[in-house]
């Protein structure tokens, strides 16, 4: 059975928002994440965007999904404009990872042309069926499906931020 182009698309830009997260591994201070003010509209004025992703990511496969992350979305997401980081969280009770990947406009996001991800979703699922050491496909086979298919996506704007209590003077 062949994937459709929205199928395959949608599984790109999960994986694309997945390897964001893994790459930047953990959070980035909170002043560096200080949007701008947030507008009314997303053409008024840059604000900053996160994308989240949800994919699917069996206990045993966790491993393998971060040696793929790490491998392909990690030093692609680096070179992108407006890039600002990524966390990789993984949740036991569904075992979905969830990825949240922070750029600086929605603009600079969007901007990344679709064959690009998709170039980098082919090469995370190869290195995700090397980690999961899965057979591969007979020359002229159709390529086995994701191992770790996206289960949801989508886009948050922000509105504000609370600093930890730590970073908060007490007098």
């Amino acid at each position: 059975m062949s994937r459709g182009p929205l199928c395959r698309l949608g599984g790109l830009l999960a994986c694309f928002g997945l390897m964001l997260l893994m790459l930047t591994g953990r959070p980035v201070r909170a002043s560096a994440l200080s949007p701008p003010l947030v507008s009314p509209g997303w053409s008024e004025t840059p604000t900053a965007v996160v994308e989240q992703l949800r994919v699917k990511v069996p206990a045993g496969a966790r491993k393998a999904w971060l040696q793929a992350e790490q491998e392909t979305w990690g030093p692609w997401l680096r070179r992108q404009e407006g890039f600002l980081g990524r966390d990789l969280l993984w949740d036991a009770e569904r075992e979905e990872g969830l990825l949240l990947i922070r750029w600086s406009s929605r603009r600079q996001w969007l901007a990344i042309p679709v064959s690009e991800i998709e170039a980098v979703q082919d090469q995370f699922e190869a290195a995700a069926r090397r980690a999961l050491a899965l057979d591969l496909p007979d020359p002229g086979a159709e390529t086995p499906a994701n191992p770790f298919p996206l289960v949801d996506a989508g886009a948050l704007e922000w509105v504000g931020l609370t600093p930890a209590a730590a970073a908060v003077e007490v007098r």
